[in-house]
């Protein structure tokens, strides 16, 4: 089993080219699967069977693990024996039609408007990097854009004098976004200087040395204003949430926050309509007269 394992991690590093990343976290997978067997005694692949896999995964997730981490977990078992019954070293796949056990959907963290106000309306010095880093940090709130999108993007896809940017998001789908006045003011300012810095590719968004700014640096940059300005972590879809959870606030359109997002299914955007339940509860417990939801009862 150890033997047949080994060639199939092989398989995906050289064949599948699949990132170290995603393949050591599949081998932690397998790995514990491997273990399970062994305690169950099984001496082969094929002499594991879906109910003793079901028993399992019930049991890793009694023990901690996530709704996340064992969907994974059943993709690197499926992918396995795949692998197996193509090479005729098995005829089954214990995996198949088993779905991990459902975990409470956590709500996406964002920034209320004041925080927001904090974060992007301080005072910006005139250099390059600040800049930049405001331009980045506007466009992804005026717009919702994701990491990928906005770390993709090239000047001809930005129309600053109409404010519209224009990105491709999942499944090669193209939109039309609007840019915010606050964001083209930002992105006009970025743009000037950008310049001016000998930019050697079309990246709307570049690094001193000229290359289009890749997805980790945009990421650290954010990491770094969010515990500058507000104390906190700050990452790109935390900007993205917000900007979805404000909208979604104010106009109480789902349909129009869902094509903004670029979601293929409205039942993802409808976590926001959570979000948005929260702040109205909100106003309620600390409005309302009769309220006191959250407090202490009369004697």
């Amino acid at each position: 089993m150890e033997e047949q394992l080994e060639a199939y991690c092989t398989h995906l590093r050289s064949e599948r080219q699949m990132s170290l990343h995603t393949l050591l976290a599949y081998r932690r997978d397998l790995d514990k699967v491997l273990a399970h067997c062994r305690q169950q005694q099984l001496t082969s692949w094929s002499a594991l069977d879906p109910q003793q896999l079901r028993s399992f995964v019930a049991r890793q997730h009694q023990q901690g693990q996530s709704s996340r981490s064992l969907a994974r977990l059943l993709s690197a078992v499926r992918g396995l024996y795949l692998y197996l019954n193509r090479e005729g070293l098995c005829q089954h796949d214990p995996a198949a039609g088993l779905s991990p056990p459902k975990g409470e959907r956590r709500l996406p963290k964002t920034l209320d408007t004041d925080r927001t106000a904090q974060l992007l309306d301080g005072a910006v010095e005139d250099d390059f990097l600040a800049r930049r880093d405001q331009a980045i940090m506007e466009l992804f709130y005026s717009s919702g854009l994701r990491l990928s999108e906005l770390a993709g993007l090239d000047l001809d896809q930005l129309d600053l004098d109409d404010g519209l940017v224009q990105v491709t998001g999942k499944g090669n789908k193209t939109r039309v976004l609007p840019v915010g006045s606050k964001a083209r003011q930002a992105l006009q300012a970025w743009l000037h200087l950008r310049a001016l810095a000998n930019p050697r590719d079309e990246a709307v968004f570049i690094g001193q040395h000229g290359k289009r700014l890749g997805q980790r640096s945009i990421q650290l940059r954010l990491k770094a204003a969010g515990e500058r300005e507000l104390g906190q972590n700050l990452h790109p879809h935390m900007l993205r949430h917000s900007f979805a959870s404000h909208l979604l606030e104010s106009s109480q359109d789902l349909r129009a926050v869902q094509e903004l997002l670029g979601h293929a299914d409205i039942s993802t955007t409808q976590i926001y309509t959570h979000l948005d339940f929260q702040h109205l509860a909100t106003v309620y417990d600390s409005a309302h007269p009769r309220a006191r939801r959250k407090g202490k009862t009369d004697d």
